[in-house]
């Protein structure tokens, strides 16, 4: 009997039998290998989790060897791929536009359907991504760093630009990575000195701003810039009072991403809003093709994810080691191992 570790109501894991059906077809089944733990992990852990459910098996930054296939494909049993976590419909109008990364009727795994904190999982073959040359480690993070890539390719950034990207953890790094490819001026702001410290010595990031309670941090921002405020802001941290900032803090006719998100509503003061002839941008997950660009920017080293992985623990240890994991100060980014 297979096993899947289960989220029963927020702050307890159990660990559950679990028997999955054979593939339908146009589905393989995959082993789970390597799964990373991402903020929505974090916050269905804590109960902050939106469009979420109780109970539910969380897991959807996944690297996968496929042990079965039923339907014709290129791939082979054996492979190690990447898994794409988003079920969309193709026939909704979102994904007829090229927006599967948004469909009506959108479906995450280990979101709003069990997820990958298993033995084995059953996914669609289109959802598979193929990466021979890269680790399971580094699958484990294609999606999370695909939410950066995303989020770039929706900045439409440019090299004249100057750019701040606000919070420096996972999804933060995951735009600085693919900012720095674009080649605009960069600053990063956070609150914690050590991901700052992270931020100089991996990224050689020049302008590291560390956010303290009485900080002025239009002036502390313009500053860094020359005396300008930036073109481009990248939101990273899913906190409202940042949210809320970066109408202050973005230049006259720039560009806001809202990468992370709350259980809240956002406002804004409109004359603002309205003068500085800002465009306020969402960031939704990622498409295919995404995926596609972050394996060979990975594969070809521009991405190297190297220092990234902090913490390691066995998918039997969650239910005991998982709380007190998350409140580790030093954790960056943390991979479960199912082949160890």
């Amino acid at each position: 009997m297979q096993t899947a570790i289960r989220l029963e109501k927020p702050g307890t894991f159990s660990a559950v039998p679990d028997t999955l059906p054979d593939p339908a077809p146009g589905e393989a089944r995959v082993r789970i290998r390597r799964i990373g733990v991402c903020g929505t992990d974090i916050h269905a852990f804590h109960g902050r989790q939106p469009f979420f459910e109780y109970p539910r098996i969380l897991g959807h930054e996944l690297a996968a060897e496929i042990v079965a296939l039923n339907g014709d494909s290129s791939f082979q049993v054996g492979e190690m791929v990447a898994v794409e976590p988003y079920l969309n419909d193709p026939t909704s109008p979102a994904s007829q536009k090229g927006k599967p990364n948004c469909c009506e009727s959108l479906r995450v795994l280990g979101v709003h359907c069990d997820g990958g904190m298993r033995d084995e999982l059953n996914v669609p073959i289109n959802k598979l991504h193929r990466a021979a040359g890269s680790s399971a480690d580094q699958l484990a993070l294609v999606e999370m760093l695909g939410i950066g890539r995303h989020a770039v390719n929706r900045s439409c950034a440019a090299p004249q630009d100057k750019a701040l990207i606000l919070g420096a953890g996972p999804i933060g790094l995951s735009v600085l990575s693919f900012l720095q490819l674009q080649g605009p001026e960069i600053a990063v702001a956070d609150l914690d000195e050590a991901r700052l410290d992270f931020c100089r010595t991996a990224f050689g990031v020049e302008r590291p701003l560390l956010i303290t309670p009485d900080s002025d941090l239009v002036s502390m921002v313009k500053n860094s810039f020359g005396g300008e405020l930036p073109d481009l802001i990248f939101d990273a941290t899913g906190n409202s009072q940042s949210m809320h900032s970066t109408i202050d803090l973005i230049a006259n006719g720039g560009r806001i991403v809202f990468v992370g998100l709350f259980q809240g509503e956002v406002s804004f003061h409109d004359p603002t809003f309205h003068r500085k002839e800002i465009s306020l941008l969402s960031s939704r997950n990622a498409t295919s093709s995404e995926f596609g660009e972050v394996i060979r920017a990975m594969e070809s080293g521009a991405i190297d994810t190297a220092a990234w992985i902090t913490h390691r623990l066995n998918l039997v240890d969650i239910p005991s080691r998982f709380a007190s994991m998350i409140e580790d100060l030093s954790l960056r980014k943390a991979v479960i191992h199912l082949d160890d």
